[in-house]
């Protein structure tokens, strides 16, 4: 697997990453890490990042490192923490690591952080992989 090929394939492929400004930086077997920085309109009345971008966030790093396997993956359950609010400005990394990998289901977790590596959320997802292999 190129897995360059497949972030690239992965970044041009994702309209709604793309139009949250998430950046696929490192995809290899089992894992991968996305990145974005908090603009202002991704803010919540309470004038921190909605919980939205955290969770996409997740959500696309784990599914890139589910897309590792080269097949296409569709998310079949969630569930996110949120633990602490990132400010406008703030640079975000969602990395997601491979707790199981299936024939048809596939389990990664995901931890936010914050560009000074504090803990913003985790969350667990869960897979279903397609007999359909990413054309890369």
């Amino acid at each position: 697997m190129d897995f360059e090929k497949l972030a690239a394939y992965r970044n041009e492929h994702n309209p709604f990453a793309r139009k949250l400004g998430i950046h696929l930086e490192e995809i290899r077997q089992g894992y991968a890490r996305a990145v974005k920085i908090v603009e202002p309109e991704e803010a919540n009345p309470a004038g921190v990042t909605h919980g939205g971008v955290y969770f996409t966030m997740a959500d696309v790093a784990c599914g890139a490192a589910s897309s590792s396997w080269g097949y296409v993956t569709v998310t079949l359950n969630a569930q996110y923490n949120f633990l602490r609010s990132a400010k406008v400005g703030d640079r975000l990394v969602a990395e997601a690591r491979e707790v199981k990998h299936g024939r048809t289901v596939n389990v990664y977790e995901a931890r936010v952080t914050d560009q000074a590596g504090a803990l913003l959320g985790t969350g667990t997802f869960t897979f279903y992989q397609m007999d359909q292999r990413i054309p890369l």
